[in-house]
C-alpha cells in the first residue's frame, strides 16, 4: 500500500493519532504501534496511536513514506503521504558467493 492517511482532532495535536483503516498495511500498523478499536455505532474499524502526529511522521519517514500533502477538513488536520515502491533495478545487487571452478582444484602432484 503506497498511500496512507494520518490525522488528529486539532484540539488534540499531542494525540492520539488516527494512523490507518481496517485496510492499512498490519506490518505498518505493528511498527506504529497502533491498536485496532470500532467506535460504537460504527460499521468501520480504525488505528489508533496515542502519540501525535509529529512524532508518527518520523516514524513513517524512516520506512521510506513521505508527505504528499496536508490539510485542515473542519476541526481535523489530515496528511497523505505516499511510500515509493523498490524497483527491481535499484535494488542492491545481492552477493553470492562463488564456487571454486573445478580445473583450479587439481590436487598436487608431488
Amino acid at each position: 500500500m503506497p498511500h496512507m492517511l494520518i490525522s488528529t482532532q486539532i484540539r488534540l495535536e499531542t494525540g492520539p493519532t488516527n494512523v490507518g483503516d481496517e485496510y492499512s498495511d498490519p506490518a505498518v500498523m505493528n511498527y506504529l504501534g497502533a491498536r485496532k478499536t470500532t467506535m460504537l455505532g460504527n460499521n468501520f474499524s480504525e488505528y489508533h496511536v496515542d502519540e501525535p502526529p509529529r512524532l508518527v511522521l518520523d516514524k513513517l519517514e524512516k520506512i521510506g513514506f513521505r508527505v504528499v500533502t496536508m490539510t485542515g477538513v473542519g476541526q481535523t488536520l489530515v496528511w497523505c503521504l505516499h511510500q515509493e515502491k523498490v524497483r527491481e533495478r535499484e535494488r542492491p545487487p545481492q552477493v553470492t558467493q562463488q564456487q571454486p571452478d573445478s580445473k583450479h582444484l587439481q590436487p598436487n602432484s608431488g
